[in-house]
């Protein structure tokens, strides 16, 4: 019997980035990993987050409590997911190197590092004519320094200036004013919160602060990681997730051969 996984990608992204995790859970896991609206497959249709949670509603009704896993923008649409539905369609949750706000202020320091909130808002408007350059400061970004990543820098990078960035704005000025924190604390279902322990974007405190305000969270912070750990240290990342299935009764077996990764995922 197996366990429906929903993976639901980041911004500027494209589902088909998990498909190695996808590989790695083997049969134990039904993965499945749409393109959301304004990216890759489904880049002509209208973007915009609640448009992305729409996709992923429609996904949750075709399978069986799903898993949800949601990395950066994709943690974004399962808490307005959670927002609009709760947590019955779902058996988990887990999330990746994602704040539930991204802008900080001087009551939330959990938000993008060394950005002020002026500055994250005016990153809308240079998206369509500096998107070349801004493309590959975003593959730089998203990796630990000296980590090897797969895909390589090289090769996000160049997917992403193959993008259209027209498409991309408006998830950005929706994730940029998307507020989640009150949300948290209503997620009914067991949640593992995956944080890279590199990630260039949010500080450790902001997964510590999801773990501490959902009812049942553990967390996953992944060595020798950035934002993507999934890229970056897969092994790690499948090993978290299998330990947190079994841990947590989420699939009634689990025989997957597990290859012991060098670093593992210290979860608590």
């Amino acid at each position: 019997m197996t366990t429906p996984v929903l993976f639901l990608h980041g911004w500027a992204m494209r589902g088909d980035l998990f498909a190695d995790v996808a590989r790695r859970l083997g049969p134990d896991f039904d993965c499945h990993m749409p393109d959301m609206p304004g990216h890759g497959a489904a880049a002509d249709q209208a973007g915009g987050l609640d448009a992305c949670a729409d996709l992923a509603a429609a996904w949750m009704s075709r399978l069986d409590r799903p898993i949800v896993v949601g990395w950066s923008m994709g943690a974004a649409i399962a808490w307005r997911l959670i927002e609009r539905l709760g947590t019955s369609g779902m058996r988990g949750l887990v999330t990746l190197d994602m704040s539930p706000r991204m802008l900080p202020d001087q009551g939330w320091t959990q938000g993008l590092i060394a950005r002020d909130a002026d500055a994250i808002r005016a990153t809308a408007a240079r998206i369509v004519p500096g998107w070349q350059r801004m493309a590959r400061s975003i593959a730089q970004s998203m990796f630990a320094e000296g980590s090897q990543p797969v895909p390589t820098r090289t090769e996000i990078a160049d997917f992403l200036c193959g993008q259209d960035p027209g498409n991309l704005v408006s998830v950005w000025a929706d994730l940029v004013e998307a507020d989640a924190r009150q949300g948290i604390a209503a997620i009914e279902v067991p949640y593992l919160v995956c944080a890279g322990a590199q990630s260039g974007l949010y500080p450790r405190s902001t997964a510590q602060w999801l773990v501490e305000a959902a009812p049942d969270a553990t967390l996953a912070l992944i060595e020798q990681a950035g934002h993507s750990p999934h890229l970056e240290q897969p092994e790690a990342f499948c090993d978290a997730i299998c330990r947190f299935v079994a841990a947590k009764g989420l699939a009634s077996s689990l025989t997957r051969t597990q290859i012991q990764p060098a670093q593992k995922a210290p979860i608590p």
